[in-house]
């Protein structure tokens, strides 16, 4: 439903990214932001996911700027504004720049059905429309547990939000039971984000994987780990691999090596 009571839950976008056309790879394989410059980076992969649409919303210029020095074939996916799913009281607030008063920050976060949450799915929206993506990152702090008020704004706000054919995905962290993740994407149209070598997806027609480093970020994976993670991506259905670690520029060309792509 949208804010007049329509629902607006499609999935267009979602089932037609399930399969590969074949003009595309069906192992897509990338980075969280940049870990080099612009140009460098794109002679390597076709993939990145935006991590500056959740610490602040880059302007529309940038972001047009960005599109047009990385054309298609190059896929963006991005984050979702962290005023969508995080509390004021996260540390990542210190990198907000937007000039809310206190007033506004208490509404913000934990998909709240606020104006200000609203605001923040349209703005990451237009957003995603700037860059042609087709998938946006709904990454939840370990604090967003199951509970009786969270679960209802979740599905209040993911069955109204406009989404012009996007994927949505959703990496949600801490004490959620995998039936009720599985049984909440399937009601409300998303995607299972997961690290694959921690966790296994439950739900999607596409996978969505992004690797955070076993034990922690400063983790450098192994030809064992890259070997599993390789079996991982196995099957018919397309897979975004995102690497997240602190030697994410080595480990994902390494594994792009052994599926053959560089």
């Amino acid at each position: 439903m949208d804010r007049r009571g329509q629902r607006r839950v499609t999935g267009s976008t979602t089932a037609a990214l399930g399969k590969s056309s074949g003009a595309e790879p069906r192992v897509r394989v990338g980075c969280c932001g940049f870990p080099v410059g612009r140009e460098r980076y794109a002679r390597i992969f076709q993939l990145v996911e935006v991590q500056q649409t959740f610490y602040q919303m880059p302007d529309r210029a940038l972001l047009q700027r960005w599109r047009a020095q990385l054309p298609p074939p190059f896929e963006f996916t991005l984050k979702a504004w962290q005023l969508i799913t995080h509390d004021a009281t996260s540390p990542t607030y210190r990198r907000l720049r937007e000039p809310l008063s206190r007033r506004q920050l208490r509404r913000c976060g934990s998909f709240r059905p606020t104006d200000e949450v609203h605001q923040a799915w349209e703005r990451t929206r237009e957003a995603a429309h700037i860059l042609q993506a087709r998938v946006v990152v709904f990454q939840c702090p370990s604090s967003f547990r199951p509970t009786d008020e969270n679960l209802r704004h979740l599905r209040l706000f993911f069955s109204q939000v406009q989404r012009d054919g996007l994927a949505l995905a959703w990496e949600p962290r801490g004490a959620w039971e995998p039936e009720l993740i599985r049984q909440l994407c399937a009601e409300l149209n998303l995607v299972h984000v997961v690290d694959p070598l921690v966790n296994l997806p439950v739900a999607g027609p596409f996978r969505y994987y992004r690797l955070h480093g076993i034990g922690g970020y400063r983790y450098r994976y192994t030809d064992a780990d890259l070997d599993r993670l390789a079996a991982l991506c196995e099957g018919p259905e397309v897979v975004y691999v995102l690497f997240n670690n602190v030697n994410m520029w080595e480990d994902a060309q390494r594994f792009l090596k052994r599926l053959g792509g560089a």
